[in-house]
């Protein structure tokens, strides 16, 4: 008997996915049948995703809540989407697209145009990411030109950290001894050492 699939994706572990697992319940998908990967779309090198291929067989119904959500990428969306339905023979949903729905309008017809959408789909997908990355660059470009700075901040110049680094360096002390002394860690330590050897 055909089994029901959902795969939902997020870009990232601090974006939230429940609009999607709704959708997939709404859809009549339980949690058990439901693959879900935390990151970019640009490839389909997910480990959810993958298992879930590998479990599909012919006849099964994978369900997406948006194409989006399967792929950002223009020609791997499109070359999933043949692997899929023409050599795993496996029928898709897309719940956002009801033209996206292979199991409906068999005819010439029907699938010129569900390939037709799955291509302005796709396209669109990839073009949102390419838009999203580049928003990102020019968000930083503009906090680094406020003076913005990324990352934790430093770590000031305490008189016991410059005391240990010296008494280091002049192997008078050990290495335990300098990171007990100056109060940092090993990493940290080192930095400070190559910044007052230059």
């Amino acid at each position: 008997m055909a089994a029901q699939y959902g795969y939902i994706r997020v870009s990232g572990a601090d974006q939230n996915e429940a609009r999607q697992v709704i959708a997939m319940r709404e859809a009549g998908l339980d949690g058990n049948h439901i693959y879900m990967d935390k990151q970019s779309g640009k490839d389909f090198e997910r480990p959810a995703y993958q298992r879930l291929v590998r479990r599909l067989r012919p006849g099964d119904l994978l369900c997406v809540q948006s194409i989006d959500r399967l792929g950002r990428n223009y020609e791997e969306v499109r070359e999933q989407w043949r692997v899929l339905t023409k050599e795993k023979r496996v029928n898709i949903r897309v719940l956002d697209m009801p033209l996206l729905d292979t199991r409906q309008g068999k005819d010439l017809m029907d699938t010129f145009i569900a390939d037709l959408v799955l291509q302005v789909l796709s396209f669109a997908a990839e073009n949102e990411r390419k838009n999203i990355r580049q928003r990102q660059r020019e968000g930083i470009d503009a906090a680094l030109a406020r003076g913005v700075h990324f990352g934790r901040p430093g770590i000031p110049d305490s008189e016991a950290m410059l005391e240990a680094v010296r008494l280091y360096r002049q192997k008078k002390i050990s290495l335990s001894r300098a990171l007990d002394m100056s109060g940092i860690g090993k990493t940290t330590f080192y930095k400070k050492l190559k910044e007052f050897s230059a």
